[in-house]
């Protein structure tokens, strides 16, 4: 590219493989390289580029694109140092983090980097907002158990995944992703006994379920413990330690997945109806009741509030 094109071009491939952001790139850097490849709704991407800073602002995410993904970035090469939700991580080869894209996010890489990331849905995770919040710029170190596990499997993983079929390499990307809700749900502070139990995993991939099917309005306890071969008695008692009931859970992410939307500028011709019903709700009546219960305001006033 022409020298005067050049950061708005690595600018442009950045954003469109992670989200937009604003970067900042010395002169005297002249290449960089993105590899990517799709696996099913995930992604994985590899970056090499020189010295950068680069920050995903408020105003950028108010634009839409990309802020229903969290990347889970392994550093390869170099140096980096990342903030967000007031928390700062800095990550030494083969370690890795948590970054949100619905939020804003600064990242700092001093010197010339490879990165290897694997960008997902944020409902992959069967997190919920805030315990999303708690885990993102934090530091998960390749000398821990599954960290050690992780950080090659998900550098090599990156580094081969073209090699495999299309049915190999989803199979391969879903146990990566059991994998870090297992680590997710670590860093949360709920694997008190250092190995998870069985139902503890079940746990975790119900919930990583539920956040897959979260628009489907026929989601309900029947069909979670038929697509998991246990019944919904069984379903409901691995369910209790969360201190809710499998359709009170299935309902707060649903109306977290609809605040998110009411806040996006690009969401802003939609109804709040049109919202309601994309992901999963079948009463105007019944969700504007149940929002207004979570948030204390109805979701025409959040959206209003939402707006520059």
């Amino acid at each position: 590219m022409p020298v005067r094109q050049r950061r708005a071009y690595w600018r442009e491939a950045l954003s469109q493989t992670f989200a937009a952001a604003d970067v900042a790139v010395p002169d005297e850097v002249c290449s960089g390289t993105i590899r990517t490849f799709p696996l099913g709704h995930l992604q994985l991407a590899t970056a090499d580029g020189g010295p950068m800073r680069a920050w995903r602002t408020q105003r950028l995410i108010a634009q839409g694109g990309n802020e229903e993904y969290v990347v889970v970035n392994l550093l390869g090469r170099g140096a980096a140092r990342i903030e967000q939700d007031a928390r700062e991580v800095y990550l030494s080869p083969g370690e890795f983090t948590f970054c949100d894209m619905s939020r804003p996010l600064w990242m700092d890489f001093p010197h010339r980097y490879q990165t290897k990331s694997l960008v997902l849905p944020r409902q992959v995770l069967g997190l919920s907002e805030s315990e999303l919040r708690r885990i993102t710029a934090s530091p998960l170190r390749s000398e821990t158990a599954l960290g050690g596990l992780l950080s090659p499997l998900l550098s090599r993983f990156a580094d081969t995944a073209e090699t495999f079929g299309p049915r190999t390499g989803e199979l391969v990307a879903r146990n990566v992703v059991d994998l870090l809700t297992v680590l997710a749900d670590e860093q949360l502070g709920r694997d008190s006994e250092g190995t998870p139990s069985g139902d503890a995993v079940l746990l975790l991939r119900i919930r990583a379920f539920i956040g897959r099917r979260l628009a489907d309005p026929d989601l309900s306890p029947e069909a979670i413990a038929r697509a998991h071969h246990i019944s919904v008695r069984y379903l409901h008692k691995v369910f209790e330690g969360e201190d809710t009931t499998v359709s009170r859970w299935i309902q707060k992410r649903r109306l977290e997945a609809c605040r998110r939307d009411l806040m996006r500028r690009e969401a802003a011709h939609r109804t709040i109806v049109a919202v309601a019903h994309q992901w999963g709700f079948t009463s105007a009546a019944h969700f504007s009741r149940v929002f207004r219960t979570a948030y204390g305001m109805s979701p025409s006033e959040w959206r209003a509030a939402s707006r520059p």
